[in-house]
């Protein structure tokens, strides 16, 4: 069961991201059926894994055919990656040891997301859509620097780049709203989209 609070996060994520988008402009080339993004395996948190589970419960009850699709998409992608997972296969967690995180560098590099549909190049579960597909586009600061999509902000200087950064001051919240999570699912640590959406 999603955290109540989990729509607080996503209202304070999602005006981020469009004070972000004001400030940026032309320079953020993030539109509908761009799917830069939706391609290569990622780590979502329990958190994100239940909210996509909640936006599919809710898809099957509003487009049932829709929602097939997803997960015929889900079960293909699982078949095609399973072999090579640096997790528990049978739970979807990945392995958190430096061995396994090395090689998740390079896992399912070429993997669409089940989530996206081919046709339309639009995320069927886009409301509920993970912390990291939600940031994605604008400059975001991380330890390795100002971090942005490679078709966005060309053109701009860094200091112009660094204007339009999405200030996010989310973790506590995000990181208490995970423990309840993972709590609540007895699933402790990350997993990927495919995996969430089997489970």
């Amino acid at each position: 069961m999603l955290p109540p609070e989990d729509q607080r996060l996503v209202q304070i994520v999602d005006a981020a991201l469009a004070d972000a988008a004001r400030r940026s402009g032309a320079w953020l080339a993030c539109r509908p059926g761009c799917t830069q993004c939706c391609v290569g395996a990622f780590a979502i948190s329990q958190l994100d894994a239940e909210r996509l589970r909640a936006g599919f419960d809710q898809l099957t009850k509003d487009d049932p055919a829709r929602a097939s699709r997803v997960m015929e998409r889900v079960r293909e992608s699982v078949s095609r990656i399973a072999a090579d997972f640096p997790g528990d296969i049978r739970t979807g967690i990945l392995d958190d040891s430096p061995e396994a995180q090395e090689h998740f560098e390079t896992f399912a590099n070429d993997e669409t997301c089940p989530v996206l549909d081919p046709e339309t190049g639009m995320c069927d579960l886009y409301a509920s859509r993970p912390m990291t597909c939600r940031v994605f586009g604008p400059p975001v600061r991380s330890e390795d620097g100002l971090g942005v999509c490679e078709l966005c902000y060309h053109g701009a200087s860094e200091e112009e780049i660094a204007a339009c950064q999405m200030f996010l001051d989310t973790e506590d919240l995000e990181d208490s709203l995970n423990s309840l999570a993972e709590a609540q699912t007895g699933q402790q640590g990350s997993t990927i989209v495919a995996f969430a959406l089997l489970h």
